[in-house]
């Protein structure tokens, strides 16, 4: 028997339903679904310190429970002492259970942790039906030891989607539990 993701079972039984209701959709196939969800952590100081990318990785590693690389820059950047080819951050994507694991945890469990939190941002979407959020700390994931972090840096998350429309990606994200902020 296979585990299958709490938030997968919510997508299938409700959300699913609610979108061909709220979008008048003919086929079930058309309903937008998520794609993967891309995590991308900089490190800004990797030029003075090179250890400072391995941690990257082994924190995002640790929060996603999936192994993360090094990104390289691809140009050099004078004044910011960066060379091309030095590592500089840290990202991951998420795909099938992992990804779905990763969005319950940061909905239920790392959301509720951030200081002020007044929901997310409406004005990250990108026109194609994704979109991206910026976590300011990674200590919000209890995955994380406050005492071995070295320096606190954010993240950022990007939902993919296979919707049309940014209102599309806004209902799916909106029933799958992401809190928005208040339209106004």
């Amino acid at each position: 028997m296979s585990y299958e993701s709490r938030l997968k079972i919510k997508y299938q039984n409700e959300v699913v339903p609610a979108l061909m209701e709220h979008f008048k959709y003919t086929s079930i196939m058309q309903v937008p679904k998520l794609l993967k969800i891309s995590i991308n952590r900089g490190v800004g100081k990797a030029t003075e310190d090179k250890k400072l990318v391995d941690a990257a990785v082994k924190e995002l590693t640790a929060i996603t429970g999936q192994h993360a690389v090094t990104t390289i820059a691809k140009k050099s950047i004078s004044n910011f002492k960066l060379r091309e080819g030095m590592p500089i951050g840290a990202r991951v994507t998420l795909r099938s259970s992992n990804m779905w694991e990763f969005l319950d945890r940061l909905i239920s469990v790392a959301m509720p942790r951030i200081r002020d939190f007044r929901g997310v941002s409406l004005k990250s979407f990108d026109g194609r039906g994704n979109y991206t959020m910026g976590i300011k700390e990674q200590i919000i994931f209890p995955e994380i030891d406050i005492d071995n972090v070295s320096f606190i840096t954010g993240m950022d998350i990007t939902f993919v989607t296979s919707a049309n429309t940014d209102e599309e990606a806004y209902e799916l994200l909106k029933n799958l539990g992401l809190p928005f902020q208040k339209k106004q």
